[in-house]
């Protein structure tokens, strides 16, 4: 199967080709809501040089620290050619990849860097160690560390003391925009209307990987079909994934405020009402981390005087997919899973005054 063509992201690309005539070794990090490409940008900055890529396997209560490393080591061993590779100390690990890339245009991306380092509490230090005492000795050397978990990078990494002006280049990739929405939905081969898309967009926002599922020989409706309302539509349990894969244990508490926003926007009280939560400092960061992943918004009212931002601010969710599937899926999903769904959806868009119906 073709890769899609690689559409947008130029602002982030010249960032990322600038570091190339640094006369030092370069540490970046990139962060961003799932599926939002960011190992895509990585690979298309990276495909005519030297890459190494290692990705962390999702965190359940299954998965050790040492299967992290061991998996690791997998991945090591067979870009490398040496099959067989076991480790039980990250730094031994670290120092083995070091010897490998000592000189010479490389490019390493760790994706997923919040899994790989989750349960070993010592992951981050040798990291930092490995960094200071041999991948920066090659000045052509750029290590990108990537995670879809934001606030993990940013307390362990961004804010962390061991990474202190060590750092060249923070990215956080947000949704496409519409003028990139539209280019690859057409390097795909889609030739709907503009409402077509408008439809499509509906569901997907500028989610790349939403966008790449799209079936160029299908129009909207058929493609929203398939996606969401089929039982082996791939959106269809993309809901409980970003949850589980993204917040673990705490999925359910994240999954909760994101159904309280689905009714509309609340200010902050309101959502502790609607939650029956404890007033706490705990709900800020769930709220927080939310912003972070790009679920959720906060928008602050403001005085007609002064012009100013006013403390009153209403929470609301921002993902388009999110807000699909909880008013249009998430009740129909026993229907969903015997394929048995045959309603008329209705799907109405207010903020453009727009109506359609969609036959499943």
């Amino acid at each position: 199967m073709l890769e899609t063509p690689f559409v947008g992201r130029k602002k982030e690309l010249k960032d990322l080709n600038l570091l190339i005539s640094k006369k030092s070794a370069s540490l970046v990090v990139v962060r961003g809501r799932r599926r939002i490409g960011k190992s895509r940008l990585i690979e298309e900055f990276a495909k005519d040089k030297k890459f190494l890529r290692f990705s962390g396997i999702p965190p359940t209560d299954h998965v050790t620290a040492q299967a992290q490393r061991d998996v690791f080591a997998q991945q090591l061993g067979k870009q490398l050619g040496l099959p067989g590779l076991q480790a039980a100390d990250w730094a031994d690990l670290f120092t083995l990849l070091a010897s490998q890339v000592r000189e010479g245009r490389v490019i390493i991306l760790f994706d997923e860097i919040s899994w790989m380092g989750f349960k070993d509490p010592t992951f981050i230090g040798k990291l930092k160690n490995a960094w200071d005492m041999e991948f920066k000795k090659n000045s052509e050397l750029i290590l990108v560390l990537c995670g879809s978990v934001s606030t993990w990078i940013e307390q362990n990494i961004i804010r962390s003391t061991a990474f202190f002006g060590r750092i060249s280049l923070y990215l956080t990739l947000e949704e496409l925009p519409l003028s990139d929405c539209n280019r690859l939905l057409e390097v795909q081969g889609f030739r709907g209307s503009v409402y077509e898309k408008f439809k499509l967009l509906s569901v997907t926002g500028g989610t790349p990987w939403y966008l790449e599922q799209i079936k160029s020989k299908l129009n909207a409706d058929e493609n929203i079909k398939n996606l969401c309302f089929r039982k082996d539509g791939i959106l269809v349990n993309e809901f409980d994934l970003i949850f589980h894969d993204l917040f673990t244990r705490r999925s359910e508490i994240y999954k909760k405020i994101i159904e309280a926003l689905a009714k509309g926007t609340l200010e902050f009280n309101k959502i502790h009402e609607n939650l029956n939560y404890p007033k706490s400092g705990v709900l800020s960061e769930y709220l927080a981390d939310l912003m972070s992943a790009g679920f959720i918004s906060r928008d602050f009212t403001w005085h007609l005087k002064t012009g100013k931002d006013s403390r009153l601010s209403h929470f609301r969710l921002s993902d388009n997919y999110l807000r699909f599937y909880l008013k249009y899926v998430s009740h129909n999903r026993s229907k969903i899973s015997r394929d048995e769904f045959n309603d008329i959806i209705y799907i109405q868009f207010t903020w453009v005054g727009y109506d359609y119906g969609l036959t499943i």
